[in-house]
């Protein structure tokens, strides 16, 4: 799913003057309604694009084909299979975690990484279907 910016605009009050109206893009309104959490956003997905990287460059892309070529459809769900159980590992761990009140279930793995994991996994899962991965 694209979104296009020229189909996010909405109408504004313009802080610095009582009357007159601005058209500005929703991205930016919520970015100046919520500085801090669209900023935190942000930095959430760079740190998650930076630690895709790294699995990617100790793993490599086959991890994720499952040694195939992504070719086929049957190629194509294998892998998809593959991601849904990693997520539901990780779900299984947040359920746990969350449950149990914990913040950890191991020593090094806290209950944040695991949801940073279910979203990059998520993201894996959409290169793989829109046919990117390994490209």
């Amino acid at each position: 799913m694209e979104i296009k910016e020229r189909e996010l605009e909405t109408q504004v009050k313009d802080p610095m003057d009582d009357v007159e109206m601005r058209s500005i893009s929703i991205v930016k309104q919520m970015e100046l309604e919520w500085p801090e959490m669209t900023r935190e956003f942000k930095e959430i997905q760079r740190e998650q694009y930076e630690l895709f990287l790294h699995k990617q460059h100790d793993y490599g892309p086959g991890n994720i084909s499952v040694g195939t070529q992504l070719q086929t459809p049957e190629e194509v769900k294998l892998s998809l299979t593959g991601l849904w159980f990693r997520m539901n590992d990780k779900l299984q761990r947040i359920k746990t975690l969350l449950l149990g009140n914990k913040k950890s279930a191991v020593k090094d793995e806290p209950l944040e990484d695991a949801y940073l994991d279910v979203s990059n996994y998520g993201i894996m899962a959409t290169i793989v279907s829109r046919g990117k991965w390994g490209k």
